[in-house]
C-alpha cells in the first residue's frame, strides 16, 4: 500500500503542473470517462477472480498433508514468471494496436485483429511452450537451483516439481487466454471474458476438490499428491477458459489460432532440446544444485533457439531483435529508421 501511495504522489508535482498550463474541461470528456468507468468494472472483477482461483487453490491444499501449501506457494512463484513475462507483456503491447483496430471499417478491423492477434500468438507460443516443457521434464532442477539450501532438501525440490509440471499443464492456455482478453477489451466488450473467468473458477473449485481429495486414493498414491492434481486441474479448466474465449471471438472476427504444424515444430524442439537436457542432468548427478542448474537450463534453452534458427523461425529474430533494442540503444535507434 506504501508503494503504491508512493507510485502516486511520485506523479502529482508533473500532474499539477501540466493542470496549470492546461485547464481541464469535464464537459467535453464526461463521455470518455463514463465509458472507461462503464468498462472497467468488469475488467476489476475479473481479475479479482482469477486471483479467487488462486485463494481456492490455497484453501483446497490447506486439507492436504502438511507442506503442501508452502510447496503450491513455491511453485506458484515460478508459475508466473513466464506468464508475466510473455503473456501480459504481449497482451498489453498488443492492446493500444488492437484498439486502433477497432475504430477501422468492419472489414478491416476484423483483418488488422486477426493479424495482430495470431501474430501475438505466434510469439507467446515459441516462448512459453518452452517453459511448459522445461516445467514438466526440468522441473526438479528448476526448483533446485532456486530453492535448495539448507532445510529445503532434494524431497522438497522433487515435491514442488509435481506442483510445478502440473502448472505446465495449463501455462499456454493461460497466456493465450490474456492475449485474447485483450481483443475483446479492444472492441470495448468487457463482460464476455467476465462470464468465461466466472465458469473458470467453478471449474477450479470442482475440478481441485476431485483431484486433490478423492483421486489420490483411488490411484493408490499418498494423499499428499494431491496438490499437483491442483495445478492439474487448474491448467484444464484454463483451457477451457481459453477454448471458449476462441470460440467467441472467431464467431465474432473470424478464425484465429495457431496452426496445428507450428505447434508441432515448437513441441518437438522443446521436448527433444528437454530429452538432452534431462540426459545432461542424469551426467551431472554429483554436482551442486545450483550449477546442475545454470549447466543444464543453459544448455536446453541453447538447443531450443538453435532447433529454431535451423527452421529460420522468424519469431526467433523478433526476440533477439527485442533483446538486441533493449541492450543497445544505438541499435534501437537504428532499426527505427529503418
Amino acid at each position: 500500500m506504501v508503494g503504491s501511495a508512493l507510485q502516486i504522489a511520485v506523479q502529482v508535482p508533473q500532474t499539477l503542473s501540466l493542470l496549470r498550463k492546461n485547464r481541464l474541461d469535464f464537459a467535453r470528456i464526461a463521455a470518455p470517462l463514463r465509458s472507461v468507468f462503464h468498462n472497467l468494472t468488469p475488467v476489476v472483477v475479473s481479475r479479482g477472480v482469477v486471483n479467487l482461483s488462486a485463494y481456492v487453490d490455497n484453501v483446497l491444499a490447506s486439507l492436504l498433508p502438511t507442506g503442501a501449501v508452502a510447496a503450491l506457494n513455491y511453485g506458484q512463484l515460478l508459475y508466473m514468471v513466464p506468464i508475466s513475462l510473455f503473456g501480459y507483456s504481449v497482451a498489453a503491447s498488443e492492446l493500444p494496436a488492437m484498439s486502433r483496430a477497432a475504430g477501422a471499417m468492419p472489414e478491416q478491423m476484423s483483418a488488422i485483429l486477426r493479424a495482430r492477434l495470431n501474430r501475438g500468438l505466434r510469439q507467446i507460443a515459441f516462448l512459453v511452450v518452452p517453459s511448459s516443457a522445461a516445467f514438466l521434464i526440468l522441473g526438479d532442477v528448476i526448483v533446485a537451483m532456486i530453492y535448495q539450501s539448507g532445510a529445503f532438501t532434494r524431497a522438497d525440490a522433487v515435491y514442488v516439481w509435481a506442483v510445478l509440471a502440473g502448472s505446465g499443464v495449463g501455462l499456454l492456455a493461460a497466456t493465450m487466454g490474456r492475449l485474447y482478453n485483450s481483443a475483446f477489451y479492444a472492441l470495448f466488450d468487457t463482460r464476455t471474458p467476465l462470464r468465461f473467468a466466472v465458469i473458470r473458477v467453478v471449474l477450479t473449485l470442482v475440478l481441485g476438490y476431485l483431484c486433490a481429495l478423492p483421486l489420490p486414493p483411488m490411484l493408490g498414491i499418498a494423499q499428499k499428491w494431491g496438490v499437483a492434481g491442483l495445478t492439474v486441474s487448474a491448467g484444464a479448466a484454463g483451457w477451457v477458459e481459453f477454448a471458449m474465449l476462441r470460440w467467441a471471438l472467431n464467431g465474432r472476427i473470424g478464425w484465429t489460432g495457431l496452426e496445428r504444424s507450428y505447434l508441432a515444430k515448437l513441441w518437438a524442439l522443446a521436448v527433444g532440446a528437454a530429452a538432452l537436457a534431462f540426459i545432461l542432468k542424469l551426467r551431472m548427478a554429483g554436482f551442486g544444485p545450483r550449477i546442475q542448474g545454470l549447466a543444464i537450463l543453459s544448455t536446453y534453452g541453447g538447443l531450443y533457439l538453435f532447433g529454431a534458427w535451423m527452421l529460420a523461425m522468424p519469431e526467433l529474430k523478433q526476440f533477439t531483435d527485442q533483446i538486441t533494442r533493449r541492450l543497445s540503444p544505438r541499435a534501437a535507434s537504428n532499426s527505427s529508421d529503418r
